[in-house]
Protein backbone atom coordinates (compact mmCIF):
# COMPACT_ATOMS: atom_id res chain seq x y z
CA UNK A 1 0.00 0.00 0.00
CA UNK A 2 2.31 2.77 -1.32
CA UNK A 3 -0.09 5.01 -3.31
CA UNK A 4 -0.71 8.16 -2.25
CA UNK A 5 -3.11 10.72 -2.85
CA UNK A 6 -3.30 12.05 -6.09
CA UNK A 7 -1.75 15.50 -6.03
CA UNK A 8 2.15 15.97 -4.77
CA UNK A 9 2.49 17.78 -2.12
CA UNK A 10 5.27 19.11 -3.72
CA UNK A 11 3.70 20.69 -6.58
CA UNK A 12 0.11 21.37 -5.46
CA UNK A 13 -1.29 21.74 -2.26
CA UNK A 14 -4.17 18.66 -1.92
CA UNK A 15 -7.77 19.91 -1.52
CA UNK A 16 -9.27 18.19 1.49
CA UNK A 17 -12.69 18.34 2.55
CA UNK A 18 -13.18 17.63 5.98
CA UNK A 19 -16.94 17.14 7.04
CA UNK A 20 -17.58 17.61 10.72
CA UNK A 21 -14.72 20.60 11.12
CA UNK A 22 -16.28 22.07 13.69
CA UNK A 23 -16.47 19.04 15.91
CA UNK A 24 -14.17 17.70 18.66
CA UNK A 25 -11.90 15.33 15.71
CA UNK A 26 -12.83 17.47 13.08
CA UNK A 27 -11.14 20.57 14.09
CA UNK A 28 -7.78 19.05 15.37
CA UNK A 29 -7.62 17.41 12.35
CA UNK A 30 -8.05 20.52 10.21
CA UNK A 31 -5.64 22.25 12.14
CA UNK A 32 -3.12 19.97 11.44
CA UNK A 33 -3.53 19.45 7.60
CA UNK A 34 -3.72 23.12 7.44
CA UNK A 35 -0.18 23.30 9.02
CA UNK A 36 1.19 21.27 6.11
CA UNK A 37 0.19 23.12 3.83
CA UNK A 38 -3.23 21.60 2.45
CA UNK A 39 -6.14 23.43 0.99
CA UNK A 40 -9.07 22.57 3.41
CA UNK A 41 -12.60 23.11 3.02
CA UNK A 42 -14.78 22.59 6.29
CA UNK A 43 -18.19 21.64 6.40
CA UNK A 44 -20.58 21.55 9.41
CA UNK A 45 -24.00 21.78 10.51
CA UNK A 46 -23.26 23.70 13.91
CA UNK A 47 -26.01 21.30 15.55
CA UNK A 48 -26.99 21.97 19.02
CA UNK A 49 -26.75 18.22 20.24
CA UNK A 50 -24.02 19.98 22.78
CA UNK A 51 -23.04 23.55 23.38
CA UNK A 52 -22.52 25.58 19.65
CA UNK A 53 -20.66 28.20 21.36
CA UNK A 54 -17.78 25.27 21.68
CA UNK A 55 -18.27 24.35 18.11
CA UNK A 56 -17.99 28.02 17.08
CA UNK A 57 -14.83 28.44 19.12
CA UNK A 58 -13.16 25.48 17.85
CA UNK A 59 -13.90 27.29 14.36
CA UNK A 60 -12.12 30.49 15.24
CA UNK A 61 -8.81 28.64 15.83
CA UNK A 62 -9.16 27.60 11.46
CA UNK A 63 -11.42 30.64 10.21
CA UNK A 64 -8.05 32.86 10.27
CA UNK A 65 -6.03 30.59 8.01
CA UNK A 66 -6.00 31.77 4.50
CA UNK A 67 -5.92 27.77 3.16
CA UNK A 68 -8.98 27.17 4.91
CA UNK A 69 -12.89 27.62 3.73
CA UNK A 70 -16.42 27.05 6.11
CA UNK A 71 -19.39 25.82 4.58
CA UNK A 72 -22.08 25.13 6.76
CA UNK A 73 -24.38 22.51 5.61
CA UNK A 74 -25.70 19.44 6.63
CA UNK A 75 -24.69 16.04 5.40
CA UNK A 76 -28.55 15.20 4.63
CA UNK A 77 -29.08 18.34 2.22
CA UNK A 78 -28.52 16.87 -1.10
CA UNK A 79 -29.02 20.11 -2.89
CA UNK A 80 -26.00 21.32 -0.95
CA UNK A 81 -23.75 18.43 -1.25
CA UNK A 82 -24.18 18.13 -4.60
CA UNK A 83 -23.39 22.05 -4.82
CA UNK A 84 -20.20 21.77 -2.65
CA UNK A 85 -18.68 18.56 -4.76
CA UNK A 86 -19.44 20.52 -8.13
CA UNK A 87 -17.53 23.33 -6.94
CA UNK A 88 -14.21 21.93 -5.61
CA UNK A 89 -12.25 19.12 -6.97
CA UNK A 90 -11.13 17.26 -4.03
CA UNK A 91 -8.09 15.16 -3.51
CA UNK A 92 -9.50 13.51 -0.70
CA UNK A 93 -12.70 13.47 1.61
CA UNK A 94 -12.56 12.65 5.24
CA UNK A 95 -16.18 12.35 6.80
CA UNK A 96 -16.06 13.14 10.49
CA UNK A 97 -19.76 14.39 10.54
CA UNK A 98 -22.12 12.00 12.28
CA UNK A 99 -25.12 11.80 14.76
CA UNK A 100 -22.69 10.74 17.68
CA UNK A 101 -23.55 9.09 21.00
CA UNK A 102 -25.20 5.61 22.20
CA UNK A 103 -27.58 6.64 23.99
CA UNK A 104 -28.62 9.42 22.24
CA UNK A 105 -29.85 7.19 19.46
CA UNK A 106 -32.22 5.40 22.13
CA UNK A 107 -34.73 8.64 22.04
CA UNK A 108 -33.58 10.31 18.75
CA UNK A 109 -32.73 7.16 16.45
CA UNK A 110 -34.38 9.47 13.28
CA UNK A 111 -31.23 11.69 13.64
CA UNK A 112 -28.79 8.82 13.38
CA UNK A 113 -30.93 7.95 10.20
CA UNK A 114 -30.84 11.39 8.41
CA UNK A 115 -26.75 12.15 9.53
CA UNK A 116 -25.36 8.81 9.10
CA UNK A 117 -27.45 6.70 6.38
CA UNK A 118 -28.73 9.76 4.35
CA UNK A 119 -25.99 11.84 4.70
CA UNK A 120 -23.36 9.14 3.88
CA UNK A 121 -25.54 8.26 0.82
CA UNK A 122 -24.53 12.03 0.01
CA UNK A 123 -21.24 11.83 0.85
CA UNK A 124 -20.84 8.39 -1.76
CA UNK A 125 -22.26 9.54 -4.41
CA UNK A 126 -20.76 13.48 -4.25
CA UNK A 127 -16.99 11.07 -4.63
CA UNK A 128 -17.98 8.40 -7.04
CA UNK A 129 -19.37 11.53 -9.18
CA UNK A 130 -16.36 13.65 -8.68
CA UNK A 131 -13.83 10.78 -8.88
CA UNK A 132 -12.41 11.72 -5.26
CA UNK A 133 -8.56 10.04 -4.57
CA UNK A 134 -9.74 8.67 -0.77
CA UNK A 135 -12.70 8.16 1.00
CA UNK A 136 -11.94 8.43 4.65
CA UNK A 137 -14.77 8.11 7.26
CA UNK A 138 -15.37 7.59 10.64
CA UNK A 139 -16.70 4.23 11.95
CA UNK A 140 -16.59 3.18 15.93
CA UNK A 141 -15.58 0.91 17.85
CA UNK A 142 -19.12 0.58 19.21
CA UNK A 143 -19.56 -1.53 16.10
CA UNK A 144 -18.14 -4.80 17.44
CA UNK A 145 -21.51 -4.70 19.99
CA UNK A 146 -21.91 -8.32 21.34
CA UNK A 147 -18.48 -9.33 19.96
CA UNK A 148 -16.59 -10.71 23.72
CA UNK A 149 -13.15 -11.71 22.12
CA UNK A 150 -10.55 -9.11 23.38
CA UNK A 151 -8.58 -7.13 21.39
CA UNK A 152 -10.86 -6.47 19.38
CA UNK A 153 -9.25 -6.79 15.48
CA UNK A 154 -10.97 -5.79 11.97
CA UNK A 155 -10.88 -9.37 10.83
CA UNK A 156 -13.55 -10.18 12.96
CA UNK A 157 -16.90 -10.41 12.56
CA UNK A 158 -19.26 -7.37 13.34
CA UNK A 159 -23.01 -8.49 12.98
CA UNK A 160 -24.23 -7.94 16.74
CA UNK A 161 -24.44 -4.40 17.44
CA UNK A 162 -26.40 -3.17 20.32
CA UNK A 163 -27.36 0.22 19.30
CA UNK A 164 -28.36 2.12 16.19
CA UNK A 165 -25.59 3.88 16.21
CA UNK A 166 -23.03 1.38 16.13
CA UNK A 167 -25.85 -0.20 13.41
CA UNK A 168 -25.41 3.03 11.90
CA UNK A 169 -22.07 2.86 11.50
CA UNK A 170 -21.60 -0.65 10.64
CA UNK A 171 -24.10 -0.01 7.30
CA UNK A 172 -21.45 3.17 6.85
CA UNK A 173 -18.69 0.39 6.08
CA UNK A 174 -21.14 -1.81 3.88
CA UNK A 175 -22.17 1.20 1.93
CA UNK A 176 -18.65 2.46 1.59
CA UNK A 177 -17.74 -1.54 0.43
CA UNK A 178 -19.96 -1.11 -2.23
CA UNK A 179 -18.60 1.92 -3.43
CA UNK A 180 -15.29 0.51 -3.82
CA UNK A 181 -16.37 -2.70 -5.63
CA UNK A 182 -19.35 -0.91 -8.18
CA UNK A 183 -16.93 2.42 -8.92
CA UNK A 184 -13.48 1.22 -7.68
CA UNK A 185 -13.49 4.52 -4.99
CA UNK A 186 -10.66 4.11 -2.74
CA UNK A 187 -12.35 4.00 0.54
CA UNK A 188 -10.66 3.86 4.35
CA UNK A 189 -12.55 3.00 7.26
CA UNK A 190 -11.99 3.97 11.24
CA UNK A 191 -13.08 2.44 14.02
CA UNK A 192 -12.38 5.32 16.81
CA UNK A 193 -12.01 4.01 20.56
CA UNK A 194 -13.16 6.58 22.95
CA UNK A 195 -11.39 9.61 21.41
CA UNK A 196 -10.83 12.32 24.96
CA UNK A 197 -8.62 15.17 24.98
CA UNK A 198 -8.67 19.47 24.82
CA UNK A 199 -11.40 20.76 23.21
CA UNK A 200 -13.08 17.15 23.59
CA UNK A 201 -17.37 16.80 23.55
CA UNK A 202 -18.98 17.90 26.53
CA UNK A 203 -21.41 14.62 26.45
CA UNK A 204 -18.17 12.25 26.69
CA UNK A 205 -17.45 10.63 30.17
CA UNK A 206 -14.06 12.87 31.05
CA UNK A 207 -15.95 16.12 30.05
CA UNK A 208 -19.19 15.52 32.60
CA UNK A 209 -16.88 14.17 34.96
CA UNK A 210 -14.52 17.28 34.90
CA UNK A 211 -17.59 19.75 35.36
CA UNK A 212 -19.25 17.72 37.89
CA UNK A 213 -16.43 17.01 40.24
CA UNK A 214 -15.36 20.58 39.76
CA UNK A 215 -18.88 21.77 40.61
CA UNK A 216 -19.04 19.84 43.93
CA UNK A 217 -21.77 17.28 42.28
CA UNK A 218 -22.34 13.54 42.08
CA UNK A 219 -21.17 11.44 39.35
CA UNK A 220 -22.86 8.56 37.29
CA UNK A 221 -20.42 5.55 37.38
CA UNK A 222 -22.12 3.11 35.31
CA UNK A 223 -21.51 -0.90 35.56
CA UNK A 224 -20.39 0.13 38.98
CA UNK A 225 -17.17 1.02 37.51
CA UNK A 226 -16.04 -2.02 36.03
CA UNK A 227 -16.16 -0.57 32.24
CA UNK A 228 -12.74 -0.79 29.87
CA UNK A 229 -12.18 1.75 27.91
CA UNK A 230 -9.39 1.94 25.11
CA UNK A 231 -8.98 5.60 25.81
CA UNK A 232 -7.20 7.01 22.59
CA UNK A 233 -5.93 10.79 22.88
CA UNK A 234 -6.90 13.25 20.62
CA UNK A 235 -2.93 13.36 19.20
CA UNK A 236 -3.15 9.81 18.10
CA UNK A 237 -6.33 9.84 16.51
CA UNK A 238 -5.59 12.87 14.23
CA UNK A 239 -1.66 11.04 13.52
CA UNK A 240 -3.55 8.05 12.18
CA UNK A 241 -6.60 9.74 10.14
CA UNK A 242 -3.21 11.73 8.36
CA UNK A 243 -1.41 8.33 7.81
CA UNK A 244 -4.47 6.69 6.01
CA UNK A 245 -5.90 9.45 4.09
CA UNK A 246 -2.60 9.78 2.56
CA UNK A 247 -2.18 6.17 1.39
CA UNK A 248 -5.91 5.24 -0.46
CA UNK A 249 -7.01 1.43 -0.22
CA UNK A 250 -5.67 -0.80 -2.21
CA UNK A 251 -7.38 -4.03 -3.04
CA UNK A 252 -6.16 -7.29 -1.39
CA UNK A 253 -5.04 -9.34 -3.71
CA UNK A 254 -5.09 -12.49 -1.34
CA UNK A 255 -8.99 -12.19 -0.71
CA UNK A 256 -10.84 -14.63 -1.16
CA UNK A 257 -15.03 -15.14 -0.73
CA UNK A 258 -14.45 -18.80 0.42
CA UNK A 259 -12.94 -17.21 3.66
CA UNK A 260 -13.94 -13.72 3.52
CA UNK A 261 -12.03 -10.98 5.92
CA UNK A 262 -13.80 -8.36 6.79
CA UNK A 263 -11.34 -5.96 7.01
CA UNK A 264 -10.11 -5.88 3.83
CA UNK A 265 -11.84 -6.61 0.15
CA UNK A 266 -10.73 -7.65 -3.60
CA UNK A 267 -12.00 -3.96 -3.93
CA UNK A 268 -10.13 -0.90 -3.29
CA UNK A 269 -11.45 -0.88 0.52
CA UNK A 270 -9.87 -1.45 4.25
CA UNK A 271 -10.92 -0.86 7.77
CA UNK A 272 -8.72 0.37 10.60
CA UNK A 273 -8.69 0.51 14.74
CA UNK A 274 -7.29 3.42 15.90
CA UNK A 275 -7.05 2.72 19.27
CA UNK A 276 -4.45 3.19 22.36
CA UNK A 277 -4.61 -0.73 22.12
CA UNK A 278 -4.46 -0.58 26.66
CA UNK A 279 -8.00 -0.50 28.14
CA UNK A 280 -8.51 1.22 31.23
CA UNK A 281 -11.07 0.62 33.73
CA UNK A 282 -13.49 3.50 34.62
CA UNK A 283 -12.54 3.65 37.51
CA UNK A 284 -8.45 4.18 36.93
CA UNK A 285 -9.69 6.92 35.02
CA UNK A 286 -11.36 8.46 37.36
CA UNK A 287 -8.84 8.02 39.81
CA UNK A 288 -6.44 9.80 37.47
CA UNK A 289 -8.88 12.58 37.08
CA UNK A 290 -9.41 13.01 40.60
CA UNK A 291 -5.21 13.86 40.81
CA UNK A 292 -5.08 16.11 38.08
CA UNK A 293 -8.32 18.08 39.54
CA UNK A 294 -7.16 17.85 43.06
CA UNK A 295 -10.44 16.83 44.11
CA UNK A 296 -11.86 14.00 45.09
CA UNK A 297 -15.53 12.91 43.24
CA UNK A 298 -18.46 12.01 44.79
CA UNK A 299 -19.65 8.70 42.64
CA UNK A 300 -23.00 7.96 42.22
CA UNK A 301 -22.72 4.07 40.99
CA UNK A 302 -25.08 2.80 38.64
CA UNK A 303 -25.89 -0.66 36.68
CA UNK A 304 -24.83 -0.81 33.05
CA UNK A 305 -26.93 1.52 30.78
CA UNK A 306 -28.73 -0.42 27.26
CA UNK A 307 -26.43 -0.01 24.25
CA UNK A 308 -23.32 0.33 26.10
CA UNK A 309 -20.69 -2.77 26.39
CA UNK A 310 -18.69 -3.68 29.03
CA UNK A 311 -15.15 -3.62 27.36
CA UNK A 312 -13.69 -2.02 24.69
CA UNK A 313 -10.08 -3.00 23.72
CA UNK A 314 -8.35 -2.23 20.26
CA UNK A 315 -5.85 -4.75 17.97
CA UNK A 316 -4.12 -1.98 15.76
CA UNK A 317 -1.66 -4.43 13.85
CA UNK A 318 -3.52 -3.77 10.86
CA UNK A 319 -2.91 -0.34 11.50
CA UNK A 320 0.95 -0.41 12.32
CA UNK A 321 1.91 -2.43 9.54
CA UNK A 322 -0.18 -0.59 6.57
CA UNK A 323 1.20 3.02 7.87
CA UNK A 324 3.58 2.66 10.58
CA UNK A 325 1.40 4.41 13.44
CA UNK A 326 0.92 2.84 17.05
CA UNK A 327 -1.71 4.80 19.42
CA UNK A 328 1.26 5.32 22.92
CA UNK A 329 -0.31 8.21 24.45
CA UNK A 330 -1.03 7.19 28.46
CA UNK A 331 -3.96 7.69 30.24
CA UNK A 332 -2.27 9.95 32.64
CA UNK A 333 -0.47 12.21 30.01
CA UNK A 334 -3.90 12.39 28.37
CA UNK A 335 -6.23 13.59 31.18
CA UNK A 336 -3.51 16.00 32.59
CA UNK A 337 -3.32 17.87 28.90
CA UNK A 338 -7.15 17.43 29.17
CA UNK A 339 -7.51 19.08 32.91
CA UNK A 340 -5.07 22.13 31.70
CA UNK A 341 -7.33 23.16 28.58
CA UNK A 342 -10.28 22.67 30.90
CA UNK A 343 -9.59 24.42 33.59
CA UNK A 344 -8.26 27.58 31.19
CA UNK A 345 -11.23 27.26 28.61
CA UNK A 346 -14.00 27.46 31.19
CA UNK A 347 -11.84 29.59 33.75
Amino acid sequence: MDQKIKVDHQSAAPKILVTGAAGFIGSHLCQRLLARGDTVIGLDNLNDYYEVSLKENRLKRLTDKENFTFVKCALEDRDGMEKLFAEHKFDAVVNLAAQAGVRYSLTNPRAYVDANLVGFMNILEGCRHQQVGHLVYASSSSVYGANTSMPFSVHDNIDHPLSLYAASKKANELMAHTYAHLYNLPCTGLRFFTVYGPWGRPDMALFLFTKAILAGEPIDVFNHGRMRRDFTYIDDIVEGVVRVTDQPAQPNAEWSGDNPDPGTSMAPYRVYNIGNNNPVELMHMIETLEKALGKVAVKNFLPIQPGDVPATWANVDALSTDVGFRPATSIEDGISRFVEWYTGYYS
